[in-house]
């Protein structure tokens, strides 16, 4: 990598991996991300990964020696029930996302304070991508191929169900399992993902760069290519950044994220009037 890669930023070992992680991790956030802001379930995510609290709380006291193992195990848990209650309800899916993400994360907060182990996981809060080891890189990318066995083989499913749920039944998709084959998978990429991103970002790096190709595609491939793009290219250049000026990688990588978003809703609103 030294001779691919003769750069200052590039010399240390920790940033090599830091590296390697987001060339996994972007194109699972820009893929994934694109079915989330068209399933319009930004809040699900956001739930997710502030449920990751719990989990840990719960593996606590469950004796898990491994925090991520008890998140996602828990996350899962929690995605199918949130799915099913908004299939199964009569209330707004927003208001059930909501219900569900105040009582995990102020249960997660209760348990953790309680036993006094709050402070050892703040970390979470921020996550610190310069610390992910290769065997954590290893698991995130088979995060990444399990994801595009599922995006291979339901793609097409999801996508009808997404753009119009009764349609979709009419043509015999059991939409159900569907949501909760989209839901479990946005669950697990999540919960991986926080140790290094951090909770208070991981929704942004979800929701941003499929945002941001929302506004400047025109066909669903468009749409999944150019998510995948802006993925790669702000974290990239967030971690890049983030080295030379000592920020935090996850929030920076974000920053970068906002800016390329407002440059494509700039140029979507000139394109419109000219």
């Amino acid at each position: 990598m030294n001779l691919i890669l003769p750069f200052e930023w590039a010399s240390t070992d920790f940033m090599k991996n830091a590296l390697l992680a987001i060339i996994v991790v972007c194109p699972l956030f820009g893929t994934l991300g694109t079915a989330v802001v068209s399933n319009k379930m930004s809040f699900f995510s956001d739930a997710i990964g502030h449920s990751s609290l719990t989990g840990i709380a719960l593996g606590v006291i469950l004796g898990i020696r491994e925090p991520t193992v008890a998140m996602v195990g828990f996350s899962l848990i929690l995605g199918f029930t949130i799915i099913s209650v908004k299939l199964k309800g009569k209330a707004s899916a927003d208001t059930i996302i909501g219900v569900f993400s105040s009582a995990s994360v102020a249960l997660g907060i209760v348990l953790l304070s309680s036993s006094g182990n709050f402070g050892k996981y703040q970390r979470y809060l921020v996550g610190d991508i310069l610390s992910i080891r290769p065997g954590e890189i290893a698991l995130l990318l088979l995060a990444t191929l399990a994801l595009l066995l599922v995006w291979i083989f339901f793609y097409n499913k999801m996508l009808i169900t997404n753009l119009h749920l009764t349609f979709a039944k009419s043509r015999g998709i059991r939409t159900f399992w569907i949501e909760q084959i989209f839901a479990l998978v946005t669950a697990a990429t999540v919960t991986l993902s926080i140790r290094w991103t951090g909770l208070l970002v991981i929704n942004s790096l979800l929701i941003l760069p499929a945002a941001a190709s929302r506004l400047i595609s025109r066909t669903s491939r468009q749409y999944l290519c150019s998510s995948i793009v802006i993925s790669f290219a702000s974290g990239i250049l967030g971690l890049i950044l983030s080295y030379y000026i000592g920020s935090a990688s996850g929030a920076t990588i974000v920053i970068v994220n906002t800016v390329i978003f407002a440059l494509c809703f700039l140029a979507s609103t000139i394109k419109r009037h000219f």
